[in-house]
């Protein structure tokens, strides 16, 4: 008889649970509080324009795909993806402005510009980083770990070293590139996963050398069509998914989890995955302070969060012609940013990011129109004290269109907007039970990551387990993934061992 499975939330690493448990031969049932699947993947749509929600960079296209191909289907009958060149453009004041290219015989001429002594200098980076990243994503990324011995060995102690995770990500860089601008291209990208590179771990240097080596793509459709995609095969392969149906308990008996409670009724299933945010998880779907054990409130109260974002969505009825789908400004003082983001300050000089599919993407918004998503990082809502009010939003969007008038391509963007729709953390909090507003969950510090971070194995309650960007992995969409696939590897051993 097949075991019946329940999954907390419709985020990508809970559908990414589902379709690997499926094509196992489960029974799957996903509980999603919206009215729509994705989580944080998810859409805006009016007036002919669509916005991602959350995220919009598609790096390591190959950990996308391989959802599909695990349940034997062809990913390109789900999601088409297309390599973007340039993978970004950067603007430095109002005058400065680089586009940057993966293609190393495009690069390469842009870094000689800024010296030949950087350019060597980001080659090493590079052949450097690459090397510490076949030992993070072999011994630690793709690894799940439900106990002390499974990181305290000597193996693992000695891959611990040479990941050389002491350092952050700033100072790690600046110890190959010595160009304030070729440091900051290459340490925003913590950003990604709400942290400050002044802070977060030097491991996460591997970001931009992903970008470089393995390009930065788009979905047709934008990141949506993922989830989507992935929706489309769990219900073709038999699964159910609960829309409207936000859980309230995971029931636990006897320290083992033996069901949910969903519109005020219990059901019983063999095992429980939580794609839900875990602090939320552990603060309010576990009721008993017993079954909580290490994670009480106060401990969750305690943990280190990433940032939030105020996000705009912006359809303007004229296109952008001097802009690259990916486009980020820098504040004039990036330090000042950095620090007042993670001290509880809204910036007042921010770095934004323009997010623009309609140029790749027609059908992203009406013809001779654009779809804008402009992203700008701020404090999550514990850090910052206090919930955003109308009044702060009104006068934070003023900063954000002021900012774009410097931008180029982008600066009489205000003069032509036909929808505008603005998400704070306070948005994150309530719409994804992202705990604090913090759009990328727990922070990925040096003693929130690896074991140290919550396990995909719940380590108190039999048949529970943890997806999703709180826990190990971490953030971002393909680490997310893999937790999914953690997540599901660690069920179907303990399946096994029960037998």
């Amino acid at each position: 008889m097949k075991k019946s499975i329940a999954i907390i939330g419709a985020g990508a690493a809970g559908l990414a649970s589902a379709v690997r448990l499926l094509k196992d031969g489960y029974n799957v049932d996903i509980y999603e509080k919206e009215k729509t699947v994705g989580g944080k993947m998810n859409r805006i749509e009016e007036k002919g324009f669509k916005f991602d929600v959350g995220p919009t960079i598609v790096m390591m296209p190959e950990v996308y795909r391989e959802v599909f191909e695990y349940a034997g289907k062809n990913p390109d009958d789900y999601i088409s993806m297309e390599r973007l060149d340039p993978i970004y453009s950067l603007q430095y004041g109002i005058n400065e402005r680089y586009t940057v290219s993966s293609d190393l015989t495009k690069l390469t001429p842009f870094l000689e510009s800024l010296s030949e002594k950087d350019a060597e200098g980001y080659f090493k980076y590079i052949y450097s980083t690459y090397k510490r990243y076949l030992i993070a994503k072999n011994y630690f990324i793709e690894k799940s770990f439900r106990s002390a011995k499974d990181f305290y060995n000597p193996e693992m102690l000695v891959k611990a070293l040479q990941l050389k995770t002491f350092n952050n990500a700033y100072n790690e860089i600046s110890k190959y590139v010595k160009d304030e601008k070729l440091r900051k291209m290459l340490s925003f990208q913590t950003l990604y996963i709400g942290i400050s590179p002044h802070n977060g771990p030097s491991i996460y240097t591997i970001i931009p050398m992903i970008e470089t080596i393995y390009g930065v793509w788009y979905i047709k459709g934008g990141m949506y069509s993922m989830a989507q995609g992935m929706a489309k095969l769990i219900k073709e392969l038999g699964g159910n998914i609960y829309t409207d149906s936000p859980v309230e308990e995971i029931i636990i008996n006897s320290g083992k989890a033996t069901g949910i409670k969903t519109n005020g009724i219990n059901k019983n299933y063999d095992y429980i995955i939580a794609n839900s945010d875990f602090p939320y998880t552990m603060k309010n779907l576990i009721k008993d302070i017993k079954n909580k054990r290490k994670y009480t409130d106060k401990k969750i109260d305690s943990m280190d969060y990433s940032c939030s974002v105020f996000l705009m969505y912006l359809g303007i009825n004229k296109k952008v012609h001097s802009a690259e789908v990916h486009n980020i400004s820098f504040a004039d003082d990036f330090e000042k940013n950095i620090s007042d983001i993670f001290e509880g300050i809204d910036p007042k000089d921010p770095s934004v990011y323009v997010h623009v599919p309609s140029k790749i993407d027609p059908g992203m918004a009406p013809e001779g129109k654009e779809s804008l998503y402009v992203l700008v990082p701020v404090p999550e809502l514990k850090t910052r004290g206090k919930k955003w009010t109308q009044e702060d939003i009104k006068n934070y969007k003023k900063i954000v269109y002021n900012k774009m008038k410097s931008m180029k391509g982008f600066e009489n963007t205000e003069n032509f907007v036909e929808v505008e729709k603005i998400y704070t953390p306070n948005d994150f909090e309530e719409k994804f039970n992202a705990y604090n507003g913090a759009t990328f969950g727990l922070a990925p510090t040096l003693m929130q990551s690896n074991y140290f971070r919550p396990h995909n194995k719940s380590s108190y309650t039999d048949n529970l387990y943890f997806c999703g960007s709180s826990v190990h992995p971490g953030a971002g969409v393909p680490i997310v993934l893999t937790s999914a696939k953690l997540a599901v590897s660690e069920l179907e051993k303990d399946d096994r061992d029960s037998l």
